[in-house]
């Protein structure tokens, strides 16, 4: 459903980076952060792709035959600013895997200002046991073409999968502590207004008095979040109130993921 668009403007505008592990309050954090007027938390966001794209052209025959590497340069400075031009807030927090250490080294060559990175993390035993709860609410997900719960797990955690890429980022960001700040999961959904704080005085912006009930669902930029693609109720929050719940499924995670992951808490 596409909602009233904003006026847009011209103005220059911060821009941040939301890299967070799966399953650990992303949509959450999203929501409540987009109440605020002047801040657009994204969905899922293409622009590390297109700076992706841009890069392997580096790779074509078109490019080697005329190697103009500084007109290429100009194009993915400016990706960021040309993407989010017609997005009328002061703040913009770009969602995807950009802190992996090659992802940020293409940024810090490009972006020319300071990045800084907002991250969420889990533990990760409470990742795997929201991933099975939504194994079972989502029958029509990609996941189920594999048939036992240790298949579809062995997927989630694969070496290329997101939780392997985040965990790399995290691994990386804690030797560069100036370039983020570390949430909680547990910590946002306890004390959310604390955790919102920390996240305000990291980015240098005054804090806005946001609402912790009576939550919506998200929308960015007037676009109502769309989930079809990987199954319904991926990037569905409660709605009532910001609380902790105890996920029931976590009984049911397979001894040898215990074994592998039950000591990489946050």
């Amino acid at each position: 459903m596409k909602l009233p668009n904003r006026p847009t403007e011209n103005k220059a505008k911060q821009i941040h980076f939301l890299c967070a592990m799966p399953r650990s309050g992303n949509t959450l954090f999203a929501s409540i952060m987009n109440q605020n007027p002047d801040i657009a938390v994204t969905a899922n966001s293409i622009t590390l792709e297109i700076m992706k794209d841009l890069f392997l052209l580096k790779r074509t025959d078109t490019f080697q035959n005329f190697p103009d590497e500084q007109s290429l340069d100009n194009v993915m400075d400016e990706v960021y600013n040309l993407y989010y031009k017609h997005w009328n807030y002061k703040v913009i927090i770009d969602r995807g895997p950009v802190c992996t250490p090659g992802n940020l080294k293409v940024m810090q060559k490009h972006f020319k200002k300071p990045i800084r990175c907002i991250v969420l993390v889990r533990d990760l035993l409470d990742v795997l046991a929201s991933y099975i709860k939504w194994f079972e609410t989502e029958p029509t997900s990609f996941i189920n073409q594999y048939k036992t719960l240790d298949e579809k797990l062995s997927q989630i955690m694969n070496k290329n999968g997101a939780v392997a890429k985040e965990l790399m980022s995290i691994q990386y960001l804690l030797q560069h502590p100036e370039m983020a700040v570390f949430i909680k999961y547990d910590d946002l959904v306890i004390d959310p207004e604390k955790e919102l704080r920390k996240v305000y005085t990291f980015l240098n912006l005054p804090y806005y008095q946001h609402q912790f009930t009576n939550l919506n669902q998200i929308i960015v930029n007037g676009v109502q979040y769309n989930d079809s693609i990987v199954g319904k109720n991926m990037h569905t929050i409660r709605t009532e109130k910001v609380m902790k719940v105890e996920n029931e499924y976590k009984k049911l995670i397979p001894e040898r993921f215990i074994k592998e992951y039950g000591h990489i808490r946050f």
